[in-house]
């Protein structure tokens, strides 16, 4: 990438002095919340304790989320802790506190996937020479397997998607989880070549993996530099994703105006740049219907009716100009929260419809499971 230069406590710290937004905070961190299956009764109750964004003791935001995590821990529940703590970093790293809770979820995915049978092993990538961590699991020199690579937004940690490693390794892949440039642990400024991570990841993971069939599950802004790399890099066979912008959330000055501010903040603090200057930055972003076009592999998108970040516009692009794609549309906001077992199912469907080597067992076993999850859904 061309500015690879450490990302976490030199770029702006939060745009404003006061803080994030707290009730914008509370809504977002809610869908995020449901995304790890954490109960609600795990955290419920620690909203209405939090009063403040910004400092670090009782009633702020990540002494909080932190407390929370402490109790499930104390319980035996690692995994639990560390989604909690996950949720202590929400959206981004812009202090003391939730640096700590980064840390705090990053020592307690460790322990917990070092303290179960998940087979989930650390990684480094090395891009222009700045080591980036993942996770990885079926990795073996002797019987490589498909590779799937994972990615969230520019708001969800690799330890947010760890647990579905094993899920993947099931089906007969070997799996990565990785961050967007700027997230969690990843060190590395979100620019307009980010989409270099994923041809990274594959040259890191060769001979351990087959990486010459490949393929990405990149959830919402990861979504749209998975396309970019898939332009370029004919070792990626196929592309699921969950709300990508692709054209006019970078140009359409009109919808960027009622973005939720913790987006224009969080994409503001991941490119390095002031907010009132980050739709500026982003703006030549945008992939063509030309490039749309030319992406010659299949592409299967999640989306939403009322998604409040993403223009309707550009699902209706990916419409227009992909040649193989195939949508799954639900009436739900961003990523989908209140239809997460049906959209995780579907998108693991996607993948295996994606393999000419997939099992048709498995196939039908997860084509049942989608029909199930939306029939529960529904009732």
């Amino acid at each position: 990438m061309s500015d690879t230069r450490q990302h976490r406590g030199t770029g702006p710290a939060s745009p404003e002095a006061g803080g994030n937004d707290l009730a914008e905070l509370k809504q977002f961190v809610v869908a995020h919340a449901i995304s790890q299956d954490l109960p609600a009764d795990h955290y419920a109750g620690l909203l209405d304790r939090i009063t403040t964004d910004t400092g670090e003791g009782p009633g702020t935001w990540a002494h909080e989320w932190i407390r929370a995590g402490e109790e499930r821990e104390a319980a035996g529940d690692l995994l639990a802790a560390g989604q909690l703590y996950t949720m202590g970093r929400f959206p981004y790293v812009d202090g003391p506190g939730r640096a700590h809770s980064l840390e705090r979820s990053v020592d307690a995915f460790d322990r917990w996937r070092r303290a179960s049978p998940t087979g989930i092993e650390p990684g480094t990538v090395h891009i222009d020479g700045v080591p980036v961590r993942i996770w990885t699991a079926g990795l073996d020199s002797a019987n490589p397997r498909p590779l799937l690579v994972m990615t969230g937004g520019i708001v969800s940690t690799k330890e947010q998607w760890g647990p579905v490693l094993p899920q993947i390794v099931a089906l007969g892949l070997a799996g990565v989880v990785a961050e967007l440039p700027g997230v969690g642990e990843n060190p590395l400024v979100y620019g307009p070549d980010s989409h270099r991570l994923f041809p990274a990841v594959l040259d890191a993971l060769a001979g351990r993996a087959d990486v010459s069939r490949s393929y990405l599950l990149a959830l919402s802004f990861s979504g749209h530099l998975a396309v970019r790399a898939a332009l370029a890099d004919p070792r990626i066979r196929g592309i699921v994703g969950n709300g990508p912008p692709v054209h006019d959330f970078f140009t359409d000055a009109e919808w960027q105006r009622q973005v939720p501010r913790i987006t224009r903040d969080t994409l503001a603090h991941l490119v390095g740049v002031p907010a009132d200057d980050v739709w500026e930055r982003i703006r030549d972003w945008a992939l063509s219907d030309d490039e749309l076009r030319r992406l010659s592999v299949p592409l299967a998108v999640v989306t939403a009716r009322r998604d409040e970040i993403i223009p309707p516009r550009d699902a209706e692009r990916l419409e227009k100009n992909v040649a193989d794609l195939r949508q799954l549309a639900h009436d739900d906001v961003h990523g989908a929260p209140s239809h997460l077992a049906e959209t995780r199912l579907w998108s693991l469907l996607a993948v295996q419809l994606m393999r000419p080597d997939a099992a048709p067992s498995v196939i039908e076993k997860l084509a049942g499971a989608v029909e199930a999850a939306r029939a529960a859904a529904t009732r």
